[in-house]
């Protein structure tokens, strides 16, 4: 336990004992001054992580360089593609009810573009030709 939550565990036990002193006609006064409290609390913590992590990103953008904690992880790139192909299923099912064979081919033209999109942000350079190591022309 950290000072900071034995500070509110005194402020919590000082609010009980004002309730029982005063009795029931105070206790939602003292209620919303312990909560008005906490909610500073919450606020403070809130404060310092945004705060922190603008910190992070502005470091991260002096530098040029990508964040290790950058949106390309396997778990997210998994993610994203269930959640895509999860969609496709009304996407497709509102595209061919409403416009037939070509609004079914536009929808899916729509979702494997948002794909593509998604994979070369995460991989740049994903669709780019690369010399070979004999130096004698593209690899294909």
């Amino acid at each position: 336990m950290d000072a900071q939550d034995a500070d509110l565990k005194k402020e919590l036990n000082a609010t009980l004992q004002a309730r029982r002193e005063l009795g029931e006609e105070y206790e939602s006064a003292l209620v919303d001054s312990f909560l008005e409290k906490v909610d500073q609390r919450i606020d403070g913590a809130i404060d310092r992580r945004v705060r922190r992590q603008l910190a992070e990103q502005q470091m991260v953008m002096a530098r040029g360089t990508r964040s290790s904690r950058a949106t390309d992880s396997w778990g997210e790139r998994f993610g994203f593609g269930i959640v895509s192909l999860v969609l496709a299923i009304p996407l497709s099912a509102i595209g061919g009810g409403v416009a037939h064979l070509p609004g079914l081919l536009i929808t899916w033209v729509g979702i494997v573009g948002v794909n593509a999109v998604q994979a070369v942000r995460t991989n740049p350079g994903l669709f780019t030709r690369r010399r070979t190591s004999s130096g004698d022309g593209w690899e294909d």
